[in-house]
């Protein structure tokens, strides 16, 4: 029985899909597994634009996206960690490092395909790590782009012998600047240029399209995943902004100019390789290296006149919030004033990690994913707080101190640091797990959810018990402090053996929560250490901290 031009459709559709969700496997598995190395390393190796732009070469062969490692990018602007001509730089590179994966996959793989299930399966079934899982990932998703590869280039088939196609390509063929703007149209739908680039490179194999109409393609896909980054970051500050129109306005010029000297570059593919998959593939590698050549140089001046585009916002509205408020830079030589205006900028930030911290419980009591998004967004202000806090408190640092603002200053940043480990575990830690207990539907027993609100009452007031002695720098305070902590301690030991013994009576609800419920009461307690810490300088400096609580050291 002959399938209908409407199943084909589907069929070529549903691998079209699978590509797009394959290509988001493996980004997400290495942002999951060496997230947090990668924004060290971009951190670290900024410095310079050729610098930047090996960087982004990198970062995005990495995770495979340029766009990921724009967001990356665009967050290191926004806290000022990174400059805007060496963000442009990295973007360059970024563009780059995104072509090797389809340089890769232009290759006939289909004997590595089963390699790469065994071992992500492998990998994501039989370890305990995350870390481990996440490269199983990777590995799933490499393989199922090949699985989508292979079906999309097998439905070609039919495709080549349809009138209706064949009149539309005509078409396009005859005029690229409209099959530049469909590819464009199709790329930022699609929100992934590496798997539309994949899958062109596949109908150009496959003879549905000719090798010139498959370039006019890859550069609408290079304009497309420019213009991606562009939406990402619209509601952005002026920096995230910047870098976003930067890269497409570069994409957008090298196609510009490109475009009509396609017939004149495809014997020259054809000259060094005559497939015509691998003559899109290293187009689209040639294309991303000639914009680098062309505007690295540029950098700088193109970091001007985007200055001049996007002006910087006045310190309102979202922007405005993540800009500090009291940090006078002309206050930095006279330290006793610098240090009253860096208390008061992170008294402004111990206000943020309050309001976190009491807005959280809401998402365990009810399904409010607008709330979790909301205090994501304050935990991102309280990150650029910080940052801006730690630089401000460096400079003065420099500068001559007595031993009290010495001392002043260390207190300054070891609250600050505490305060956004803080943020970190309410965002990174709890977050989540309001988020699985939300997707699983798993239910508190009564008794659990009365316990874990009675903690987390607690932990409201030992969160404004600290910012009072951090104020007040009394040390009947500082102690209240401490005691209320090893009181708290108490509170959750109690907790937790109320819950095991739950279990240990088989409580259906119980033993479905039982993760959920012991993880928050991990991290409440590690929100409590965090913020004892205040008084400790304050209770040693009176002598009233014991150096160790081992029984034959005390």
């Amino acid at each position: 029985m002959e399938e209908t031009g409407f199943e084909y459709l589907l069929e070529l559709l549903g691998s079209v899909a699978l590509l797009l969700w394959a290509t988001r496997m493996v980004r997400t598995g290495v942002l999951r597994a060496f997230g947090s190395e990668l924004r060290g390393f971009v951190a670290r190796t900024t410095a310079s634009p050729i610098r930047a732009c090996l960087t982004g070469v990198g970062v995005a062969a990495s995770v495979q996206s340029a766009t990921a490692t724009g967001l990356l990018a665009a967050s290191f602007a926004e806290q000022r960690i990174l400059a805007l001509a060496p963000a442009l730089a990295l973007m360059l590179g970024a563009d780059i490092g995104s072509t090797v994966v389809v340089q890769l996959l232009s290759f006939d793989l289909s004997a590595v395909m089963p390699v790469l299930f065994l071992f992500g399966v492998g990998l994501f079934t039989l370890s305990d790590k995350s870390r481990t899982k996440q490269l199983g990932r990777v590995g799933i998703g490499l393989g199922l782009i090949l699985v989508s590869l292979s079906m999309i280039s097998g439905l070609s088939e039919p495709l080549r012998e349809s009138d209706t196609l064949r009149v539309v390509l005509t078409a396009l063929s005859g005029d690229l600047a409209l099959a530049v703007i469909i590819a464009t149209l199709l790329t930022w739908l699609a929100h992934s240029s590496v798997a539309m680039v994949l899958l062109f490179v596949s109908l150009a194999a496959s003879g549905v399209v000719s090798t010139t109409l498959g370039l006019a393609l890859v550069l609408g896909a290079n304009i497309g995943g420019a213009l991606v980054f562009v939406g990402l970051t619209f509601k952005s500050g002026a920096a995230p902004r910047r870098i976003a129109l930067g890269n497409l306005c570069f994409r957008a010029l090298g196609a510009l100019v490109l475009l009509p000297l396609l017939g004149m570059v495809q014997p020259w593919l054809g000259w060094i390789e005559g497939d015509a998959a691998r003559q899109l593939a290293n187009f689209h590698m040639g294309f991303n290296l000639a914009l680098a050549l062309v505007f690295l140089p540029l950098c700088n001046w193109a970091a001007s006149a985007l200055k001049m585009i996007i002006k910087d916002q006045a310190n309102n509205g979202s922007e405005g919030e993540m800009q500090p408020r009291y940090l006078d830079q002309s206050a930095i030589g006279v330290p006793a004033v610098a240090l009253s205006q860096a208390t008061r900028e992170v008294m402004r930030m111990s206000d943020l990690v309050e309001s976190m911290l009491s807005r959280l419980i809401v998402t365990f009591e009810e399904q409010n994913r607008e709330l979790i998004k909301d205090i994501g967004k304050t935990e991102n202000q309280v990150d650029c707080l910080y940052q801006e806090i730690k630089l401000y408190l460096t400079k003065v640092s420099r500068g001559r101190m007595n031993l009290t603002e010495s001392q002043t200053c260390m207190n300054l940043m070891t609250f600050a640091t505490n305060l956004e480990h803080i943020g970190d575990i309410i965002d990174k830690n709890l977050l989540e797990l309001a988020t699985k207990k939300d997707k699983r539907q798993i239910q508190f027993s009564s008794e659990g959810w009365e316990e874990l609100k009675d903690i987390h009452t607690a932990l409201m007031g030992q969160m404004q018990l600290a910012m009072t002695v951090f104020i007040n720098n009394e040390t009947d305070l500082a102690r209240d402090l401490v005691v209320g902590k090893d009181n708290f301690r108490d509170l959750e030991n109690r907790a937790r053996e109320a819950h095991l013994d739950r279990l240990r009576e088989g409580r259906p609800e119980s033993i479905d929560s039982s993760t959920v419920h012991l993880d928050m009461l991990r991290d409440f307690k590690r929100i409590a250490s965090h913020l004892t810490s205040v008084a400790y300088p304050i209770l040693e400096s009176t002598g009233e901290l014991r150096p160790t609580r081992l029984t034959h050291l005390a």
